[in-house]
């Protein structure tokens, strides 16, 4: 097969399997991070967590994404990328470092939420200079599959950094602060690594003379203003409505998130340890669904048209959310968690593919910003809205059927706009 021989050239290239390595040893270590920190909220013994909690831990690893992430290429395009990986991954090493001594000496929470915020927010740069820097190392030809096979493998990564700090927690690690440190040494490997690499080789090449960072920052924010009024004339309509649909389903899914942890930790199990276990599983159906999306989608999409599919996945959680969620029993809460990542993931693919066909080129980039923002900022305000509505126990009948009433607004919606 085609895609395999390029698989195979492109892992005998000595730049882009370094490349690669920084990726999986980052995003690894993001895994094991995030991880530890929700452990740390929801499932220490010493925290009676809440749902507040919940959602100050989303806000903390989810905003910067948000807030940085539209303006990281203009900087990015300004420093080095091999050294945005090196200090990068360098700087998370120690505010890791740094976030288990405070969970250890069980500081002030605003400490420990100051110094998890600050290794989020770096993120963005190196993620971003990954994507950027990957043209530098794979010729065109092959520049489609590295660009499939790379953030994959990152996401793959993640998964597996957060199942080993979930093995390390439930095989008696001494606390947190342990399985945080764990991150901070993959952190410190992938800052080692990006040596490996000569110091120009990533880009960008110098412009001789660059806009000041001001006139840079501002130009940025002019940009995403004139993507959002490009989104909204007519022609565009299409995409500013799968973006729309998707904030709503990306906000369903972030509150029902919440309410899934607070089951965990208090509804249906009796102490942390077995809570942490059905978070595990829970998180592994849901990965599972992300996984079936991404066989199911091109099929469905394909037949029925992007548009049609998102009402398909709104409509199915619509009916499968409450029939599922009511019991509040561990069994279909694992089915419930399948179904929600398939339909939450299938309408985003859709919705990417709708995006990326209808809008022009020069504002494409700047409307996947808009993207990103909204699709942050929606799991952010679901965490905070769940946090108002959401029992101790996390057993919320109102909030079961609101999720659902939501799911099928967006699902009528998406169908009539089809129709038309």
């Amino acid at each position: 097969m085609a895609v395999v021989r390029d698989l195979r050239v492109l892992l005998r290239q000595q730049g882009f399997r370094r490349l690669l390595a920084i990726r999986l040893l980052s995003q690894g270590a993001d895994g094991v991070y995030q991880v530890a920190l929700a452990a740390h909220v929801v499932f220490s013994p010493e925290h009676q967590a809440s749902a507040a909690a919940v959602a100050s831990a989303m806000a903390v690893l989810l905003l910067p994404y948000s807030l940085v992430g539209p303006f990281a290429g203009v900087l990015l395009d300004r420093w080095r990328r091999r050294q945005v990986f090196l200090y990068g991954n360098l700087a998370r090493a120690v505010l890791a470092a740094a976030t288990a001594v405070l969970m250890a000496a069980g500081a002030a929470d605003w400490l420990f939420y100051a110094s998890a915020l600050c290794v989020t927010a770096v993120n963005r740069f190196v993620l971003s200079g990954l994507s950027a820097a990957l043209p530098r190392v794979v010729d065109a030809e092959r520049l489609v599959v590295a660009n499939s096979l790379s953030p994959t493998a990152g996401s793959l990564a993640a998964f597996g950094g957060g199942g080993l700090a979930f093995a390390l927690r439930l095989a008696g690690a001494d606390s947190d602060a342990a399985v945080v440190l764990l991150g901070a040494v993959l952190y410190l490997c992938a800052a080692l690594t990006s040596l490996l690499m000569a110091r120009d080789l990533l880009g960008p090449d110098r412009d001789p003379a660059p806009p000041r960072l001001g006139a840079a920052l501002t130009g940025t924010a002019r940009g995403l203003l004139a993507g959002v009024r490009h989104l909204a004339a007519p022609p565009r309509r299409a995409a500013a409505r799968a973006l729309g649909a998707m904030a709503l389903m990306r906000f369903c899914y972030g509150a029902l998130t919440v309410m899934v942890l607070m089951l965990c930790r208090y509804g249906l199990s009796a102490h942390a340890d077995e809570g942490l276990r059905l978070l595990g599983l829970a998180l592994g159906a849901s990965g599972a669904g992300f996984f079936a999306a991404a066989l199911v989608t091109p099929w469905a999409a394909g037949r029925l048209g992007p548009l049609r599919w998102i009402a398909v996945c709104a409509g199915s959680a619509a009916v499968l959310e409450p029939a599922l969620g009511l019991p509040f029993a561990t069994g279909p809460l694992l089915v419930a968690a399948f179904v929600l990542g398939l339909v939450t993931q299938g309408a985003k693919i859709a919705t990417d593919t709708v995006v990326q066909s209808g809008v022009e080129d020069g504002f494409r980039g700047r409307i996947f910003s808009v993207y990103d923002v909204l699709f942050n900022v929606a799991f952010v305000g679901a965490a905070a809205v769940a946090a108002l509505m959401l029992p101790p126990d996390g057993r919320s009948t109102v909030l079961v059927i609101t999720i659902a009433v939501i799911y099928g607004g967006v699902a009528a919606a998406m169908a009539r706009f089809e129709h038309r």
